[in-house]
């Protein structure tokens, strides 16, 4: 039998950073049997004294940390190796050597990442643009979006849209059901947003719409799942890239994060050529 490991995530912030870095951690072993025990806004030895004591109780205990403040992740990093336990800074190293790159010292605040700049508000706005501007809504200001998302349903536009728009993107979406289906604005686009389409395998495509319908339990719509109409649905929306001129990307693989990261490159190269 597999030993099972309980992993320590504590950070003296939110934990975001520390969970997406496990996250990328645990996906490199496939048989990692593990439990997590999650905590934030750790931020006095009173605090690490308790999640030792309770890492020491439990077996095969193993913390990651990124706490900021040099004095408090020493402390955390000796009472670890008092009890014997495996203790990994994520950023420790990483900030004293651009610390002694940048020749500047650094500020060592909790939740620097989160501090309310322009950059933070930039990014709540994108993120109410893009709810407002979700499955083919408010076509009236498009003009105003960075990137528009086009595909037929259930190629993961949305949630595309959300995580670009986390990252400070405006992005619309806009369902493609039939050659009809595009509004009239963006048929002669002469502003500025980088259009994108989405695309996929027909068979993957069936799988996600049957099982969205059974989840909601409904019966009635044979051509939403009619792997004829599905196919001609996926053609339909490939020539309309393809008529256009915009580039396509087949999600049937890949992951919302890997998309969205395809997607940026675009637009990067889009906003380049427009320099």
């Amino acid at each position: 039998m597999k030993n099972s490991h309980n992993i320590y995530l504590i950070s003296d912030s939110t934990g975001e950073t520390l969970d997406r870095i496990f996250l990328a951690l645990k996906a490199q072993f496939g048989s990692f049997d593990y439990r997590v025990n999650q905590f934030s806004f750790i931020r006095t030895e009173t605090q690490i004294k308790k999640i030792i004591e309770n890492a020491y109780k439990s077996k095969n205990s193993i913390i990651l940390y990124t706490i900021v403040n040099s004095k408090l992740a020493k402390f955390l990093t000796e009472e670890s190796n008092k009890k014997k336990i495996p203790c990994f800074g994520v950023l420790g190293e990483l900030i004293l050597n651009f610390s002694k790159l940048l020749n500047q010292k650094a500020s060592h605040e909790p939740s620097g990442q989160h501090a309310l700049n322009k950059e933070y508000y930039e990014r709540i706005e994108a993120i109410q643009f893009t709810m407002n501007h979700d499955d083919g809504n408010n076509i009236s200001d498009i003009e105003k979006s960075d990137i528009i998302i086009l595909g037929v349903s259930r190629t993961s536009k949305t949630p595309t849209s959300i995580y670009l728009a986390n990252r400070g993107f405006k992005t619309s979406n806009i369902p493609l059901v039939n050659e009809k289906s595009l509004p009239d604005k963006m048929k002669n686009l002469k502003f500025k947003p980088c259009v994108v389409g989405l695309t996929t395998e027909a068979d993957r495509l069936f799988e996600i719409r049957k099982n969205r319908l059974t989840s909601l339990k409904e019966k009635n719509k044979s051509e939403y799942v009619n792997i004829n109409q599905i196919k001609k649905e996926l053609e339909n929306s490939k020539k309309t890239f393809r008529i256009n001129n915009w580039p396509s990307i087949d999600v049937t693989r890949k992951s919302v994060e890997e998309t969205a990261a395809s997607i940026i490159k675009i637009y990067e190269i889009k906003n380049k050529k427009n320099v």
